[in-house]
């Protein structure tokens, strides 16, 4: 199976273990409850899906690699205690408790979340002393005399044999008491992943014209050379930073994380080109409505793999835009509640240093939650940025209550509903802008391509990319409208599948 059908069978499997019968018990007993055991080439996603599980479900995540865990760590370590049996004294060896358990319990403590997923990665290498330890704990969730909490659900992973020198081959006994699944690179189902990332534009018009380089492994007299997901995720973040700062990128930067030489080399001159488009189409101009007749002429005459490029590059820009665009109107809906707090606080005559102060204590127990989440390693980085915006905005709105000298709760009430109502002006005036930039996006494509395979491909982004298909549901788009009406958007796939499979890309 792919990544994506793996994370969704390991979060139907959380769900599952995590449910409850009426009296408040599992339904299905912790003995019964066999870990999830994902077998896989390194660097295609797995450590990335237990995060985005965790979060989605809303529980904690601990996360564990057993390559540097020794029996002592895993286990715990021994101490002497004395005791009485049947008024015969006698010391007793004792084990502290488990290193890998022990953090559990720190994640309840600090987040007050008491079930989620206790992730151990590269099970299949533990070493020889803490070898045959495992059998009990994969049954019974036992490290040494301590067991996991209830709640926690186990998966592991691991690399097959022909990848990692260091793995231990499991005996039947061992497997029989976990669920495997076996996971193989594939870059379809990673590009979902990839587009709502951000990974650069740049990274997936490669991989769309060359997706057998997206997970490469090969053994040359030279050594291994390899490629994989995690490696174009990293080389990503290096690009979009080296942008900021205008350096350049070069071969070897990019070898650092495309460890073949071929992969780099081809990538790096792709690279190039791709900024030479960058400069020559000027993106912003398009968006604006400001494009040249040259450059749509250019854009007309341009071979295939310079129009998926360009298209990437449109594509790409407008997720982004209308990704900040659905942030900023979630940001603005959760605000109500607690400006709903301040209204009622306010009409039952509380004055305005009462409502500062409630200000700042929604302001402190959003960053109190926030905190909880983030130590459980359940927040989002959209999450954290939607919560930082509104912690600001509640601080601000206090701190301004009290330098006004502001003295009754209606006025300062005003004050704030006028701040809130500023925020929404800002937002219309933005979603208007938003849609004549898509407007101008349309009549570019139209322009220039007609009804090809380019116009198809920016319905079909509108059609099937969350962010978009939000926007569009919320404030429509004729020119969307007009176009998948005329396109007939299932045929037409159909025909532009076949002609990508005829390229051989």
């Amino acid at each position: 199976m792919n990544i994506s059908e793996a994370k969704k069978y390991i979060k139907d499997s959380v769900r599952i273990y995590l449910k409850k019968d009426e009296e408040g018990e599992y339904r299905i007993p912790v003995v019964r409850q066999r870990p999830i055991f994902l077998l896989g080439a390194p660097g295609i996603g797995k450590t990335a899906i237990m995060e985005q599980i965790a979060q989605e479900l809303g529980i904690a995540l601990v996360s564990y690699s057993m390559t540097h865990h020794t029996r002592q760590s895993a286990l715990g370590l021994p101490f002497i205690v004395h005791r009485e049996y049947e008024g015969l004294s006698c010391d007793v060896s004792e084990y502290t408790m488990s290193e890998i358990i022990a953090s559990v319990y720190d994640v309840m403590e600090k987040s007050g979340i008491r079930e989620g997923i206790l992730f151990l990665d590269e099970i299949n290498c533990v070493s020889e002393t803490l070898a045959p330890s495992m059998l009990q704990f994969l049954q019974y969730k036992i490290f040494g005399r301590h067991q996991v909490p209830e709640g926690w659900i186990i998966v592991t992973a691991g690399n097959p044999p022909e990848y990692n020198k260091s793995v231990r081959e499991f005996d039947v006994v061992t497997l029989d008491r976990m669920k495997i699944l076996e996971v193989e690179a594939d870059y379809e189902s990673w590009r979902v992943y990839a587009k709502d990332r951000h990974i650069h534009t740049a990274v997936l018009n490669y991989l769309d014209m060359k997706k057998d380089d997206f997970y490469l492994v090969e053994t040359t007299v030279r050594g291994r050379n390899y490629v994989t997901a995690r490696g174009w995720e990293d080389l990503s973040q290096m690009l979009v930073l080296y942008e900021e700062e205008g350096l350049p990128v070069e071969e070897a930067l990019i070898g650092q994380y495309l460890r073949n030489d071929r992969a780099a080399r081809e990538f790096s001159a792709y690279y190039d080109l791709y900024r030479k488009y960058q400069k020559d189409y000027r993106v912003e101009d398009i968006f604006s409505g400001r494009v040249s007749e040259q450059v749509k002429d250019r854009a007309r005459k341009a071979g295939f793999d310079e129009r998926l490029s360009l298209m990437g590059m449109l594509l790409d820009k407008l997720r982004q835009e209308l990704k900040e665009n659905g942030q900023k109107a979630k940001r603005l809906k959760d605000l109500m509640n607690p400006l709903r707090a301040v209204k009622e606080k306010a009409q039952a005559g509380e004055n305005a240093a009462g409502l500062a102060a409630l200000l700042n204590r929604q302001a402190d127990g959003r960053e109190q939650a926030a905190a909880s989440l983030a130590s459980a390693g359940a927040l989002s980085v959209e999450e954290r940025q939607t919560g930082r915006v509104i912690v600001r905005f509640l601080r601000d709105c206090a701190k301004e209550i009290v330098t006004e000298g502001i003295q009754d709760g209606g006025g300062a009430f005003s004050l704030v509903k006028e701040r809130y109502d500023g925020l929404v002006a800002d937002y219309r005036a933005e979603t208007e802008r938003e849609q004549e930039r898509l407007h101008c996006l349309f009549i570019f494509v139209e322009d220039t391509f007609g009804e090809g395979n380019e116009m198809l491909l920016l319905v079909t982004e509108c059609t099937v990319q969350a962010d978009c298909a939000a926007f569009i549901g919320a404030y429509g788009c004729e020119d969307y409208v007009r176009h998948n009406e005329g396109l007939m958007l299932t045929e037409r796939g159909d025909v532009l599948l076949e002609e990508i499979k005829e390229l051989a890309l």
